[in-house]
């Protein structure tokens, strides 16, 4: 599993070189994402959303 991660990682900074900067840069945090993943015992993806989701939701008092 930790290849096939790591093999996603390079494939997002390859597209990066080729990319308009706003994409480079959306496409290398993806590529540290996979990097994460792809190592043993990291924990998954213990970086933080980019926006909460609450933002997106009204909550309704009772």
């Amino acid at each position: 599993m930790e290849d096939f991660y790591r093999g996603f990682a390079q494939r997002a900074r390859d597209l990066a070189e080729k990319a308009d900067p706003f994409t480079r840069r959306r496409l290398l945090d993806l590529a540290q994402r996979y990097d994460l993943k792809s190592r043993p015992g990291s924990g998954g993806d213990p970086l933080p959303r980019a926006t909460p989701a609450a933002l997106f939701f009204r909550v309704r008092q009772a």
